[in-house]
C-alpha cells in the first residue's frame, strides 16, 4: 500500500480513508458534540456506520480473523482498523446507554447497574479485540484467568457480596435516589448516593449513614416514599366527655378543614378509639405530600386542635398514664375567672395587644356577633370591608381568581381574623372568603374604633407597628395592594389610619 505517492492515490488509500474517518469521527463525537448526548449518538452511529462500509469494501471484515499473508505494513494497519472499529461499537453501545439514562432521568448517585452494563461493554471489546486481531484463543484466556479469578473472589469475598448485593438492589429497586427509608433496627434517613459498595442516607439530623449494600439486602426496610411521596399521619387526641363523642369528632374533622398544610385526597379521616369515664380518644389520619411536611403539619394540627377544643368550650383529657386525682386538672378552668367571649378574642389578638384593659372592655362592648352557615361567602374578592372579623369558631377558606384559575391562598380557624387592611387604611381585599362549616365571627366596625383613637392618638402609631409586622412576616391576611403595603413606610401607614378615621395631628 502506499506504492503512489501522488494525491489521489493517498487518498483512495484505505488506510488514510480509515484514519481519516476515525480521527473526524472521534473529534466531532467526542469534543464537539460532548454536551450534546442525542446528537452525540447520531454522530457516533454515522460514524461508525461509515468505517464499516469503508472497511468491508476493502474486503476487511472487523469481526473475523485475518489472513496471514500480506506484507507487515498491511497486518498492521488491518490490526490497527479492527481495534478502531470495535472501539467505535463500544463508544456507539455506551452511546446508546447514555442517551437511556436521559430518558430514564436518573441521577448519578443511581447509575450502578448502568455502570455496569458500560464495563461489560468495554470488556466484551478488549475481548473481541483479542480474538480477532491478535487470533488468541479467548477461551484459553478465559479458563487461564478462572484460577485468578477465584483467588481473587475469596481474598475480596466481602465487597464482592456489597457489590453483588448492589446490583441486586438496584434491579429490585426497593428504593431510589431521594427516598426516605426506614429499617428495622431503627435508622432511617434520606437515600443520597448507591454505589459499588454501600448506600449512604442522610438522616434527620443532617449525619451521612454509610450502610453496606449487603446489609441492606439482608434487614428488612420500610420505604416512606412509596408508592408515591405523599405520607400518611396519624395522630391521637383525648377529650373530656362533656359531650358526646359525635360533637368531638365534627369538632376534629373542623380541626383538619382548617389546616392548609395536609391533602385534601385522600380525605382525611377521624375515628373514635376509644371511650371511658376519663375520656373520649379520637384518632386524626391525613397525608402530606412528602415526609418532610410531616413535622410542621403535625404542628398546625396540634395548634389547630387547641384552639378549636377551647372554641367549642371541651376540654384536653390528661395522658392515660398520667398520675393524680383525675379531677385535679380538669377542674382548673372552673377556679378561673370568667371572662366574655369578646375579651377573650381581643387579648388574643396582637393588633390590640397596646390598649389598656377600660380600652378592650369598651371595644368588647361595641363587638356584634354573627353567624355564617355552611359555604356561605363573607366577602367577595376586591370588597373593602370596614370592619375587623375575628374568627370564633368554624373554618374558612380565602381564595383568588387569576383568569379562569381559583387559587387558594390559605384557611382560617378559631382566633384568625381578617379585614384589617380595610378597617384600618380601607384597602380591599384580593381573596374571597367562605365558610367551610358553620361559622361564628364577632366584628368590630371602624365606628367602634373611632372614638378610642381620638380619645389616644397614639393608637394609630401602634396599630400601624403591630400591621407593618405582620405585612413583613406574611401573616398579613390577604391584602389586595399588598405591594403598595409591603413598599409602604411606617410613617405613611400611621398617615393612611389617622387620615381615614380622622384623628387629629
Amino acid at each position: 500500500m502506499l506504492d503512489d505517492l501522488t494525491w489521489s492515490g493517498m487518498l483512495a488509500d484505505p488506510g488514510v480513508q480509515a484514519g481519516t474517518v476515525a480521527v473526524v469521527g472521534a473529534v466531532v463525537t467526542r469534543i464537539a458534540l460532548r454536551p450534546f448526548p442525542s446528537w452525540k449518538l447520531a454522530g457516533q452511529v454515522f460514524f461508525f456506520t461509515a468505517l464499516t462500509i469503508l472497511l468491508i469494501s476493502h474486503d476487511i471484515v472487523p469481526y473475523e480473523v485475518g489472513p496471514p499473508s500480506g506484507s507487515t505494513f498491511e497486518r498492521v494497519f488491518i490490526a490497527l482498523a479492527k481495534v478502531v472499529w470495535w472501539i467505535n461499537a463500544a463508544w456507539a453501545l455506551i452511546g446508546f446507554v447514555r442517551v437511556f439514562l436521559i430518558f430514564e432521568r436518573q441521577p448519578r448517585e443511581g447509575r450502578l447497574v448502568q455502570d455496569l452494563v458500560i464495563g461489560l461493554i468495554y470488556l466484551g471489546a478488549i475481548l473481541s479485540v483479542v480474538a480477532y486481531v491478535f487470533s488468541f484463543p479467548v477461551g484459553t484466556l478465559i479458563a487461564t484467568s478462572g484460577v485468578f479469578a477465584i483467588i481473587l473472589g475469596l481474598a475480596l469475598q466481602s465487597t464482592l457480596n456489597d457489590v453483588f448485593s448492589g446490583i441486586a438492589l438496584n434491579l429490585g429497586r426497593p428504593y431510589t435516589i431521594g427516598d426516605w427509608i426506614v429499617l428495622n433496627d431503627g435508622v432511617e434517613g434520606r437515600v443520597v448516593e448507591t454505589n459499588w459498595r454501600s448506600t449512604h442516607l442522610l438522616n434527620g439530623t443532617n449525619d451521612l449513614v454509610i450502610l453496606p449494600n449487603s446489609f441492606l439486602a439482608k434487614v428488612g426496610l420500610t420505604n416512606l416514599s412509596s408508592p408515591d411521596r405523599s405520607h400518611g399521619v396519624t395522630l391521637t387526641v383525648r377529650v373530656v366527655p362533656t359531650t358526646g363523642p359525635s360533637a368531638i369528632v365534627d369538632v376534629m374533622r373542623t380541626v383538619l378543614l382548617s389546616s392548609g398544610s395536609i391533602l385534601t385526597e385522600p380525605k382525611p379521616a377521624v375515628q373514635v378509639k376509644s371511650l371511658n369515664a376519663d375520656a373520649v380518644e379520637v384518632e386524626l389520619s391525613f397525608r402530606v405530600k412528602d415526609i418532610g411536611h410531616a413535622g410542621p403539619a403535625k404542628n398546625e394540627i396540634f395548634d389547630l386542635v387547641y384552639r378549636h377544643i377551647k372554641a367549642a368550650g371541651l376540654t384536653l383529657a390528661r395522658p392515660i398514664d398520667a398520675a393524680g386525682p383525675p379531677d385535679k386538672v380538669q377542674s382548673e378552668d372552673i377556679v378561673k375567672p370568667h371572662r366574655p367571649t369578646p375579651l377573650k378574642l381581643l387579648d388574643a389578638i396582637p393588633l390590640f395587644s397596646s390598649l389598656t384593659e377600660d380600652e378592650k372592655e369598651t371595644l368588647a362592648a361595641s363587638m356584634t356577633r354573627r353567624t355564617y352557615k355552611k359555604d356561605a361567602i363573607l366577602l367577595e374578592q376586591g370588597d373593602t370591608v370596614a370592619s375587623l372579623m375575628i374568627v370564633r369558631s368554624g373554618a374558612l377558606i380565602a381564595t383568588r381568581k387569576e383568569g379562569h384559575k381559583e387559587i387558594e391562598l390559605g384557611r382560617l380557624a378559631p382566633g384568625d381574623y381578617f379585614g384589617e387592611s380595610g378597617l384600618l387604611i380601607g384597602v380591599g381585599e384580593a381573596a374571597s372568603l367562605r365558610a367551610l362549616t358553620f361559622v361564628v365571627v364577632y366584628e368590630i366596625a371602624q365606628a367602634s374604633l373611632t372614638p378610642l383613637l381620638h380619645d389616644r392618638p397614639g393608637i394609630a402609631e401602634e396599630l400601624a407597628a403591630t400591621l407593618s409586622r405582620r405585612i413583613e412576616t406574611g401573616q398579613h391576611s390577604f391584602a389586595a395592594e399588598g405591594a403598595t403595603l409591603n413598599n409602604g413606610s411606617m410613617t405613611s401607614l400611621v398617615m393612611r389610619i389617622r387620615h381615614l378615621f380622622q384623628v387629629p395631628q
